[in-house]
């Protein structure tokens, strides 16, 4: 039997919120063994959020000098894809090399561990030959990994997920894309602007399904004006694949071919690799069930995509916050307590301050953006989703092309601000807000839905001129 080695605290894991959690309690002086089979920062940095945005600046730039005809002269534009994948080999992803990733955790008097990590018992996780024994407890951030559907054939099949989406060197002139989510339509959007001929496929009847339709049909559009081929209410039976490319067989017995296709439906937690049985968790749920501290059981926390709050970046940061909060707090109070002897322990260190401030997490103004041209951002409750939990709805929508700044931006200005309005509290619980800026808009927004401002106090604020987010103030004004 291995002898288990005496830590103070164990992360499985270590994507952007696993990496937090360890090197802020690594630099707060505990001793921490980060575990990961993977790259250190996880899927963002090297195939996810990064990469892909520095993919849609490419491409986003291509669309602006496109539109110089219709602004100010003539313009040609020949697409290269190849600064574009040379920029994220050599500047995002160091070839997909976490070397600095690792030497910062380390840096920070972290221990990194590669390899999978699996639970073994109460505070303990088995790494191959090795066993660690946490003190304080153990943080579980291994995040998800593409959600492939069980269609005939499919698995069989040379297939991208993001990850080959974004290490592709050379683009293929055609390309399926199964999922009409905001991961596929952004690579979609990207792929079209470069020249690739792309048909999305979707099973629901609208892209961004779980945005507002008007959101929606304003992505669609601008896709379409790419001359992206949409294809909404679409069931897929089969796939296959030869050597001229792929063929998607539908179950109304249309056939779509492309040279490539890229499965972007969902993602999906893979909790039966972690020995969840051992610690008396339930392996077979899709996510780990987590209170507002991130606690799954005592001693046991998660951060990240593997808790089922969204699969955002910012999302694991901000759980990562309240899990050290939490964990420094634990620590602190079990170093001020007194020991045999009757005598309080002194505590070691910067981690040994009792009575930190440790918030709860609280998702009500969570907020996304689809970094699609135009951008589209969203903050809380759709207008369904608030319907549907009984709330009094009140709308205010705006068009964006009817704002002052719109009208001037002309040429690429679709969008619009809605505002979802409780009418009993008199505050906002969601909004959307579609167009060239769509994401920074949202911030206002943002706030107002988390601080629960009234209404009528938003409606008399000064709203700077002429600016997208002036919109606001129109939406406001049509609030019924």
């Amino acid at each position: 039997m291995t002898q288990p080695q005496q830590v103070d605290v164990i992360v499985v894991g270590l994507g952007v919120g696993g990496e937090e959690v360890a090197g802020r309690l690594a630099g707060a002086g505990l001793d921490v063994v980060g575990i990961d089979s993977g790259l250190v920062g996880g899927e963002c940095p090297y195939w996810g959020c990064i990469p892909s945005k520095m993919m849609i600046r490419a491409a986003n730039a291509l669309a602006e000098a496109r539109r110089v005809d219709g602004l100010a002269g003539s313009a040609q534009v020949r697409p290269d894809w190849t600064p574009v994948a040379r920029r994220i080999r050599e500047e995002a992803t160091d070839n997909w090399d976490d070397s600095v990733a690792v030497k910062r955790f380390t840096d920070r008097g972290g221990r990194f561990v590669r390899g999978a990590g699996r639970l073994d018992g109460p505070d303990r996780v088995r790494v191959g030959d090795q066993v660690f024994q946490a003190r304080h407890g153990i943080v579980v951030g291994v995040g998800t990994r593409p959600s492939v559907p069980p269609l005939d054939g499919l698995a069989d099949t040379p297939y991208w997920t993001n990850r080959e989406a974004i290490e592709v060197a050379e683009l293929p002139a055609s390309l399926l894309v199964l999922g009409g989510g905001a991961i596929g339509l952004e690579l979609t959007q990207v792929f079209a602007r470069f020249g690739v001929r792309v048909t999305v496929i979707e099973r629901s009847d609208r892209v961004l399904a779980v945005e507002e339709p008007e959101a929606s049909e304003v992505a669609a559009a601008a896709l379409r004006a790419d001359g992206v081929d949409i294809r909404t209410g679409v069931a897929v039976e089969r796939v296959d694949h030869d050597a001229t490319g792929f063929t998607v067989r539908a179950a109304d017995g249309t056939t779509l071919t492309g040279e490539r296709l890229l499965v972007a439906t969902g993602r999906r937690a893979h909790l039966d690799e972690l020995g969840l049985d051992t610690v008396g968790v339930d392996p077979g749920q899709r996510y780990l069930p987590v209170d507002d501290r991130l606690r799954v059981v005592d001693r046991l926390w998660a951060v990240g995509d593997v808790t089922g709050e969204g699969a955002f970046t910012h999302v694991a940061m901000y759980q990562a916050d309240i899990v050290v909060r939490d964990l420094l707090d634990r620590v602190g109070r079990a170093d001020t307590a007194p020991d045999a002897s009757g005598t309080a322990r002194a505590a070691g260190g910067a981690a040994g301050a009792a009575g930190v401030d440790v918030p709860r997490a609280d998702y009500r103004a969570l907020p996304r953006v689809t970094f699609t041209d135009p951008e589209v951002g969203a903050v809380g409750l759709t207008e369904r989703q608030a319907r549907d939990r009984g709330v009094d709805v009140r709308i205010g929508y705006a068009p964006l092309s009817s704002s002052t700044r719109g009208w001037i931006h002309q040429v690429g200005d679709g969008g619009f601000v809605k505002l979802v309005v409780d009418a009993d509290r008199g505050v906002l619980v969601g909004a959307t807000t579609a167009g060239p800026a769509g994401g920074e808009v949202l911030s206002g927004l943002a706030v107002a839905v988390h601080a629960a401002v009234p209404v009528s106090q938003l409606r008399h604020m000064i709203y700077a001129y002429p600016t997208f987010h002036r919109a606001i103030q129109t939406a406001l004004a049509d609030v019924g």
